[in-house]
């Protein structure tokens, strides 16, 4: 995912936060990131097993 950013790039994001947030700031900020994303792959993952199991119901209906 970052690997298109280079190590230069890198710096100036986290600089950047640094003087947007501040040091304290920052690991409220990071824990409310990492709570987003686990709540959207969450998301994401129901949501593919929802098609998936529709699908399942419509070829096992197509069958009779």
């Amino acid at each position: 995912m970052l690997s298109g950013i280079g190590l230069s790039g890198f710096l100036l994001i986290v600089l950047m936060a640094l003087i947007l947030f501040g040091p304290s700031k920052l690991p409220q900020l990071g824990r409310a990131v990492g709570t987003t994303l686990s709540e959207f792959r969450r998301g994401s993952r129901e949501l593919v097993e929802e098609i998936g199991t529709e699908e399942r119901h419509q070829a096992e209906e197509g069958r009779r």
